[in-house]
């Protein structure tokens, strides 16, 4: 869809758009969509094809969202566009140490915070779906997919990209120019590398398996966080199946290389089973849906999120191990950043790609990201750790949470996104 040649925010007719976005995942289309609604013209760069962002296919990921996060996706306009069936709902969450009821655990509600629910589960391709489908009617907003961006580089004056027809590289390279490059193109960027900015990535040597299971008994709408002592369970409550109204669950299984590779060579009847030994057969039998997918873990933090003209967001700024839940997440809170820090210049008339402007966000968005990470990363080192100290450490959290009130409260506060309601003692006004 082309956008028109001056924008309201910006005059300059010179320039191809106002932000140039490498990466058209919901990342990168939710933040052309926010500039879009500000008056920015925003053009989205995508190696995919229409086809296969328009109907992406399912590839497993179910998403934990926080009510920030679906505000903005209501905001945004893609949050109606989401069947019934692919909205679920996360009451209660459960986190246990070793096997399923062994011991003590520790239990997550949004009691005192004001929330009917913990947050809400929508799966990733049905996210990506809406993110297109209001990216692509969005005026302001031009997407151009099937294209290879082969170099970014930013100037004193502007932005630049050259881009190539995916299946055609040996037409020339289109060139197209604007005040402010944004990368949303994943935790392994190529436009990270390009602009001159590292990332600190650690990878964990182990390998995520994702996959839908129907099972016999209601899950209650209870999210499980079982840490064995040799692989890592969670369980995610789903909606029922719309056709047969049967029970359903993700299962999201977490291994090294090599137990990986072996379970997913079992019988899709033995991978349930498997599953369902797992998880004490709380919710009785269980069947594989469809397939299981395999994704390796590697976190990511770039060194910095802004320089001039050119901004990180999503994965290319963060990418995260997923036993928190907050990757997706931190891309939208990215996402909003970003989008006010550019409205205010919109209001002001002033340059788009300022350094100084830019680094409100970096700082912003670092504040609120730094501490996630490294905290998801000791919680994934503790949990994963076999020898005995930590061991009988995580136990004693665990235990302890239930004698403390604000730890359990700090903990609900990161799962809605919203501030912990500090439990009151008697002695409190």
């Amino acid at each position: 869809m082309p956008s028109s040649s001056v924008s309201p925010c910006s005059p300059d007719p010179s320039f191809d758009t106002d932000v140039l976005i490498v990466g058209a995942g919901p990342a990168g289309l939710s933040l052309a969509v926010a500039l879009a609604q500000t008056g920015w013209r925003a053009t989205v760069l995508e190696q995919q094809g229409e086809g296969a962002l328009a109907r992406p296919a399912p590839d497993g990921r179910e998403i934990a969202l926080t009510h920030p996060s679906v505000a903005t996706l209501q905001r945004l306009g893609s949050w109606q566009r989401l069947a019934p069936h692919e909205i679920g709902l996360l009451r209660q969450a459960q986190v246990h140490d070793g096997p399923v009821g062994r011991g003590p655990g520790m239990t997550l509600h949004a009691g005192g915070t004001g929330c009917d629910n913990l947050g809400w589960i929508v799966p990733n391709h049905a996210l990506r779906r809406t993110a297109w489908d209001v990216a692509a009617s969005t005026p302001g907003v031009r997407i151009l997919t099937g294209c290879s961006v082969t170099r970014v580089s930013v100037t004193d004056a502007h932005a630049e990209l050259d881009c190539v027809a995916a299946q055609g590289r040996q037409a020339p390279p289109q060139r197209l120019r604007a005040p402010l490059l944004v990368a949303a193109d994943s935790r392994f960027s190529a436009t990270r590398r390009q602009l001159g900015i590292g990332a600190s990535m650690r990878d964990f040597g182990r390998t995520v398996i994702v996959c839908r299971l129907r099972h016999e008994a209601p899950h209650g709408e209870v999210a499980h966080e079982c840490f064995d002592y040799e692989r890592t369970l969670a369980i995610l409550p789903l909606p029922d199946d719309p056709g047969s109204g049967t029970p359903q669950c993700s299962a999201v299984v977490t291994a090294r290389a090599e137990q990986a590779q072996a379970l997913l060579a079992l019988s899709p009847e033995d991978f349930a089973a498997s599953v369902q030994r797992q998880f004490g057969h709380r919710l009785g039998r269980m069947h594989l849906v469809g397939e299981r997918h395999a994704y390796p873990l590697v976190a990511v933090y770039a060194q910095r999120f802004a320089g001039a003209r050119c901004a990180l967001v999503g994965d290319a700024a963060v990418g995260m191990h997923p036993v928190t839940a907050h990757g997706y997440n931190l891309g939208l809170a990215a996402v909003e950043r970003l989008a006010r820090v550019l409205e205010g210049a919109c209001a002001q008339g002033a340059d788009l790609g300022d350094a100084a402007r830019l680094q409100r966000y970096a700082s912003a968005h670092h504040r609120h990201a730094w501490p996630l990470y490294q905290g998801t990363n000791v919680i994934v080192g503790l949990y994963t750790d076999e020898r005995p100290l930590p061991k009988l450490l995580r136990r004693a959290v665990l235990a302890g949470s239930s004698r403390l009130p604000p730890l359990q409260a700090l903990i609900v506060s990161q799962l809605t996104g919203r501030r912990p309601a500090w439990p009151r003692t008697a002695s409190s006004p």
